[in-house]
């Protein structure tokens, strides 16, 4: 039988697709369009350093720091030493320094652990065992502070590595000052002592908080 004429369905004619050639040509007009302004910022007026400019009663475009504005750098505050150039660089007749440019004392310890637990545990750990909390996430552990050849290293190397960085470890000059840099150094040394000491050499006192630690 014929399809009654009244009743079939007519299927609409398909939707004209857009050509993607002329979306790239639209996409490639607009950035046309907005690509002199990009330029004209790029090139707009300014001035160089130390320029003459009419806009300021002393006639100079560069304007005076703030007062009580210091360089980032600044050495003042720093401790008094006899050897300046081994409290800023680590170094001793041109090798790192065996000895602090100051004297290492308790107080100048309990500093150096405090500092070390902000800046150096997240990757080192409070015990230098290379197992702190990122590395535990995955990140890439750093060396052992027990490993031989950091035990023989001189207290200039852990100086010269915190100021400079080593490795995928950036460097914390900007973030440590000379003189904490050195109390960290300290304290790393001191950990060192403490993994490898035996009970019998510790003060009796100490080998008694270990036995009653123990118990």
């Amino acid at each position: 039988m014929r399809p009654n004429t009244t009743t079939a369905r007519v299927r609409p004619a398909p939707a004209r697709r857009r050509r993607p050639g002329r979306l790239a040509a639209a996409a490639v007009a607009a950035l046309l369009a907005v690509a002199p302004g990009c330029t004209d910022m790029y090139d707009q007026p300014r001035y160089e350093a130390f320029e003459a400019s009419p806009l300021f009663a002393d006639g100079a475009s560069s304007r005076p720091l703030v007062l009580g504005t210091v360089p980032r750098d600044d050495v003042r505050g720093l401790p008094a030493v006899e050897d300046r150039d081994l409290l800023l660089t680590g170094m001793k007749d041109g090798a790192p320094a065996t000895e602090a440019p100051f004297a290492i004392d308790r107080a100048a310890l309990e500093r150096g652990r405090q500092r070390y637990d902000i800046y150096c545990t997240p990757c080192h750990g409070q015990l230098g065992d290379a197992r702190g909390v990122i590395v535990q996430r995955g990140f890439t552990p750093p060396p052992k502070y027990t490993d031989q050849r950091l035990v023989d290293a001189p207290l200039g190397h852990f100086f010269q590595v915190i100021t400079h960085g080593h490795g995928a470890m950036y460097s914390f000059a900007a973030r440590v000052t000379p003189q904490d840099r050195w109390k960290i150094a300290a304290y790393i040394r001191a950990l060192q002592l403490s993994q490898g000491a035996a009970a019998s050499e510790l003060p009796a006192e100490d080998q008694k908080q270990l036995e009653e630690a123990a118990k």
